[in-house]
C-alpha cells in the first residue's frame, strides 16, 4: 500500500517533491533530510511533518 505526501507540507513541498518524481511517502523514505531540504520549496516544517507521517507509517528518512 502506498501512502500520498501530507498535504500539510504545503504547496511549495508538494511541487517540489512532486517535480523531482517522489509523489508518495514510500518514495520519500530512504531519502535524506538534506536531499530533501536541497529542494526549492522544501524547507524545515516541511521535512518535520513528512518525518512525522513517515514514522506513523512505520518509515524514516535515511539518515
Amino acid at each position: 500500500m502506498t501512502h500520498p505526501l501530507p498535504s500539510a507540507i504545503g504547496r511549495p513541498a508538494t511541487a517540489a517533491l512532486t517535480a523531482a518524481g517522489w509523489t508518495t511517502l514510500e518514495q520519500v523514505a530512504g531519502r535524506t533530510r538534506a536531499e530533501l531540504l536541497a529542494l526549492h520549496g522544501v524547507g524545515p516544517k516541511a521535512v518535520r511533518l513528512l518525518d512525522e507521517a513517515l514514522r506513523a507509517h512505520g518509515l524514516s528518512f535515511a539518515d
